[in-house]
């Protein structure tokens, strides 16, 4: 309770100090998804460990845990109360991360893997939303810029950590701290997060049925995921690949290096600030043009990549600040289309978002098959350019953008958020109009 007390302290109590708050949020968030991802630079030494080629499948129940806590769970943000669900989400997660530590078997290992994909995408993708419930309309694009800044710094730092301390002290040390720190991080953030009431007083069931409905009836929303969809899937086209090309010819880099080569992705981490203070200026739409444009080009120089380190930074670093700013710009559209129940959006938008990467990995993985890197990059190349076209027809669709008002749905709080806000005709919706 000492570093909950602390922490506590800094965040300067519930509400008076925002902005403090959504750094200690972006804190929580990057140390529960590096969660998911220690398991990936430790899957030689885990196997090891239990003989059993099985083991590596552990990330991709990790990620089949988290696609469908998307569907499931993250709902919940809108029908309960936010701090007692976040608490809960974490106990299951350090659970898991012991169960993980030592499982006795291979399948005892992936059955804990999912619990974790499970839980931890249940905690970033409803802290997420709750950050953009509690900053103020003028702050909306910096406090999800500082949100998606903390995952993108946890999702980096993960690889390094995880490999120093297996190295000497083993992985199941490593998940044994994860677990500490994900129990102190629930006494962090039930101290410092405001109690709420739910923000939409229906059941369970009627809330999947509602962001069902948002998903078929709010144009906007789902031309952004779309956009999401295509943008991550040119992210997952290049990671899927990128380690062939530096472990062979002309680099013939080993792991160590390769992991080092991911810390270059840090770049995104200051797109989303950027992209956060064009999206409080109501510049989304042609901010998320000029980015399309350059994913497209980012491409351009990772094919160059095959054969010079520099062309290959050059374009890993433009992808970065094309991915990141527009998943930003993205979100700040979209949950400015309600006052409340933003979970709804969470779910519809990071759902397309997940199964985007999911297709971008995939078609990187048979492009490399069949052409080599040159087809990869062409393949990374079209993902963009998809995302460009839905961008072009929603320029099209005129100032509103969606061609139709945001839906108003039962208990979406339109004419009164959990701030009481009014419907102000569109004012203060992160100048997504």
């Amino acid at each position: 309770m000492i570093i909950a007390e602390l922490l506590g302290r800094w965040s300067g109590g519930e509400r008076r100090t925002p902005r403090r708050t959504v750094w200690l949020l972006a804190v929580a968030y990057g140390l529960t998804i590096a969660n998911l991802y220690y398991c990936q630079p430790l899957l030689p030494q885990m196997s090891r460990s239990y003989a059993a080629s099985s083991v590596g499948y552990l990330p991709t129940v990790v990620q089949v845990g988290y696609a469908l806590a998307l569907v499931l769970v993250v709902p919940l943000g809108d029908i309960v109360r936010r701090r007692p669900l976040v608490f809960l989400l974490l106990l299951a997660e350090a659970a898991a991360l012991v169960a993980t530590a030592t499982a006795p078997t291979a399948g005892a290992l992936l059955v804990a893997g999912t619990v974790i994909g499970l839980a931890g995408a249940g905690v970033v993708n409803v802290l997420v939303p709750y950050a953009a419930t509690v900053a103020a309309d003028h702050e909306r694009g910096r406090a999800v810029a500082t949100m998606l800044s903390g995952g993108l710094v946890g999702i980096l730092l993960s690889r390094t950590i995880a490999g120093l301390t297996a190295e000497f002290f083993g992985w199941r040390v490593l998940y044994l701290a994860a677990a500490a720190v994900t129990l102190l991080l629930a006494a962090a953030l039930a101290r410092v997060m405001p109690p709420s009431a739910a923000e939409v007083p229906i059941g369970y069931a009627a809330q999947l049925r509602a962001t069902l409905r948002l998903a078929r009836s709010e144009p906007l929303l789902r031309r952004r995921s779309l956009i999401g969809a295509c943008v991550f899937g040119a992210f997952g086209v290049f990671w899927t690949t990128v380690a062939f090309v530096l472990a062979g010819p002309p680099y013939r880099y080993g792991e160590a290096e390769i992991g080092l080569f991911t810390l270059v992705g840090v770049a995104g981490a200051f797109a989303a600030k950027a992209a956060g203070r064009a999206a409080d200026r109501g510049w989304q739409r042609p901010s998320t043009g000029v980015l399309l444009v350059l994913g497209v080009a980012s491409f351009g120089a990772t094919a160059a990549g095959a054969h010079g380190l520099a062309w290959l930074i050059a374009g890993l670093l433009v992808l970065d600040v094309a991915v990141h700013g527009t998943h930003l710009l993205n979100m700040s559209v979209v949950y400015g289309l309600v006052d409340g129940a933003r979970s709804r959006v969470a779910s519809v938008y990071m759902t397309f978002y997940t199964l985007g990467g999911v297709a971008g990995s995939a078609a990187g993985a048979a492009a490399y098959r069949s052409g080599g890197w040159a087809a990869v990059s062409a393949t990374g190349a079209a993902f963009m350019a998809a995302g460009l076209a839905v961008w072009a027809g929603e320029a099209r669709g005129g100032p509103r953008l969606g061609g139709a008002p945001a839906a108003r749905m039962p208990g979406s709080f339109r004419g009164g958020g959990p701030r009481g806000r009014r419907d102000r005709g569109g004012a203060g919706r992160s100048g997504c109009r």
